[in-house]
């Protein structure tokens, strides 16, 4: 086959041949490199014959991605992040809550309860939360099988910290009203507060202007539908001040227990007093004498020259000065846990006896005279009323749920209802 060859048309457009020399673009300059220091690699093209001078070492095609240039993004962040870190130091320096105040105590039993329990090692405190709340668990099962109905339990939390468990029967078989409450109390009194409480506790300091506090307490009162059968009334508490750095600084206890008849039974008297003066007994023989005089003194309607009821005990501000704190722990222990055995038999022996309307007029006055007293003298209700955040259902839940205020009533002249009278203007010893 003869060899291609193009047309006459096609060779008239081809180009004259021109020949390069061999050092055509080996021998252009290198422009200058005005914005950057990284290396521009050479071009390299196919010449048709041997170089002349010295060869180039050969360019590394990674070179870009190994050492890239430097982001100017960096130090533009940089200069925007200056103002917020300048916020946040300013802020830091400013608020001293951030670093310079320690956790509160609240703060403190909330993580000591959470990661190591309660134990007999654990702060007062806690021992004490963890034994008042046993103790309402055992006596509202205890009532109940008295009553035969289930109490209403209601949970409440404290937005200052703390809460606690009231325990309400109302409208039972055998209690009109009755209520076994525990609180558990964080806060901060005020500077007026730590003054007063400065005359009977030294530890505390009247120049500050507030100091943490904490309280527990287990508060309980019954009040039986038959007039036959004594209300009754218990609390037994702790409290504890905090300086600022969060230390124990002052600590105490407080408490007592104390039978209010309407129609007086000399046996339950002597069955009461009997059963707190042997917890008391355990303890410290002058215990009961010492502390039946202040119940008689403390739970006294001045305006009516007439004790409350027929008395037990009570004591308050019990500290360091007394006896060391597992003592005094030890001695409320005894006396609370006393309490079932000094009021269940009573109440078994009373409830279901007959009464008259009459009698029942009389328990209404009587009950008058008990919120008489709990509004007007009592301390606790007092303090708990003027507590900020105090849920005011709980502290009141003291009182009965009926009451009576006749206009100048007085019992009959050698009736059981002025002997009861008697009693109550000049106090007994009953045991």
């Amino acid at each position: 086959m003869p060899p291609f060859r193009p047309s006459p048309s096609v060779r008239t457009l081809e180009l004259p041949r021109r020949t390069l020399h061999p050092n055509f673009f080996t021998k252009r300059p290198i422009p200058p490199r005005f914005f950057t220091t990284r290396q521009i690699p050479t071009r390299r093209c196919i010449s048709n014959g041997p170089s002349k001078g010295p060869s180039k070492p050969k360019p590394d095609p990674l070179e870009e991605w190994r050492n890239p240039e430097p982001s100017k993004w960096p130090n533009r962040i940089r200069l925007l992040m200056v103002p917020f870190i300048g916020a946040i130091i300013y802020s830091m320096v400013t608020d001293k809550s951030i670093y310079t105040e320690p956790p509160s105590i609240a703060e403190k039993d909330s993580i000591l309860k959470r990661e190591n329990g309660i134990s007999e090692r654990s702060p007062m405190r806690l021992r004490m939360e963890q034994f008042i709340k046993q103790h309402q668990k055992q006596i509202v099962a205890e009532l109940e099988k008295v009553d035969g109905k289930k109490f209403t339990i209601d949970s409440w939390q404290r937005a200052e910290g703390g809460g606690g468990i009231s325990c309400v029967l109302q409208d039972g078989n055998v209690f009109e009203k009755a209520g076994v409450n525990i609180s558990v109390v964080y806060g901060k009194l005020p500077r007026a507060a730590i003054a007063k409480m400065h005359a009977n506790h030294k530890a505390l300091d009247p120049s500050v202007d507030s100091l943490e506090f904490f309280a527990a307490g287990l508060s309980m009162v019954l009040h039986p539908s038959n007039p036959n059968a004594p209300t009754v009334h218990l609390n037994y508490r702790y409290f504890e001040t905090a300086d600022g750095q969060g230390e124990t600084n002052a600590w105490w206890y407080g408490g007592g227990c104390d039978l209010t008849p309407s129609y007086l039974y000399d046996e339950d008297a002597i069955h009461f007093h009997q059963s707190i003066k042997d917890a008391c007994d355990k303890h410290d023989k002058e215990y009961y004498p010492r502390f039946k005089k202040w119940c008689d003194e403390y739970f006294n309607n001045k305006h009516r020259g007439e004790t409350r009821g027929i008395g037990g005990i009570f004591f308050d501000d019990l500290d360091e000065t007394e006896k060391d704190q597992e003592q005094l722990f030890s001695f409320v222990q005894s006396c609370l846990s006393a309490f079932l055995p000094s009021y269940i038999p009573i109440i078994n022996r009373r409830k279901d006896m007959p009464f008259t309307e009459e009698q029942k007029q009389w328990q209404q006055i009587r009950r008058g005279r008990y919120v008489e007293f709990n509004l007007v003298h009592d301390r606790g209700t007092a303090f708990g009323l003027n507590t900020p955040g105090a849920r005011v259902e709980s502290i009141l839940m003291s009182l009965p749920l009926t009451a009576r205020w006749q206009y100048m009533h007085a019992p009959e002249k050698g009736s059981r209802e002025e002997r009861l009278l008697d009693v109550l203007r000049q106090p007994r010893e009953w045991v």
